[in-house]
């Protein structure tokens, strides 16, 4: 499904270069070949997630190492949600103000990156669960593909403080914030 991955013999360690090689290293480097390379299956992945709707909650993640790094555990309480976010600046709405030269522009950065936008959509939208931490998973030339991952505090009790996505104490905020 992702590309070459080894037989289930080899997955414990793999020789390359004369190393061995742990299997969530061989799978962490099949993903940055693809992404760099941007392969058949990559861009079939893109054009499927684009038709697909902008919030949608996935039973595993896709990129698992990178996930399992940022906190998931296959458990219940926690959640995957990907996230599709336009890229590029904001539309800024008509100038209300007469065509003064100060009030004469069309297009606003955010003052937030696009993860940190990402990461608020789905505490919006699953306002019983608290964002955990994110990572990009792919982008085209209009979206950026970002998958959430989420705690539901009920099930799994954990030290996070509530609404800390709309607070800027994730990871992206935090790091937006130069904290």
């Amino acid at each position: 499904m992702w590309g070459s991955l080894p037989e289930k013999s080899d997955l414990q360690y793999i020789e390359q270069n004369g190393e061995k090689m742990g299997m969530y290293r061989h799978v962490k480097e099949t993903f940055q070949q693809e992404y760099k390379e941007r392969s058949d299956l990559y861009r079939a992945r893109l054009a499927k997630w684009n038709k697909e709707p902008s919030t949608l909650r996935l039973e595993r993640p896709t990129n698992l190492v990178r996930a399992r790094t940022l906190g998931y555990k296959a458990k219940k309480g926690f959640a995957v949600v990907r996230v599709k976010v336009g890229r590029g600046s904001r539309k800024r709405p008509h100038p209300w103000g007469g065509r003064k030269p100060g009030k004469n522009y069309a297009y606003v950065s955010p003052a937030k990156s696009l993860q940190h936008i990402a990461q608020e959509r789905v505490a919006r939208k699953f306002s019983n669960m608290e964002v955990l931490n994110s990572y990009w998973v792919g982008e085209n030339s209009t979206t950026k593909f970002f998958e959430v991952i989420l705690v539901d505090m009920q099930i799994q009790p954990m030290q996070l403080q509530r609404g800390r996505a709309f607070r800027g104490l994730t990871h992206a905020a935090r790091k937006h914030r130069n904290i």
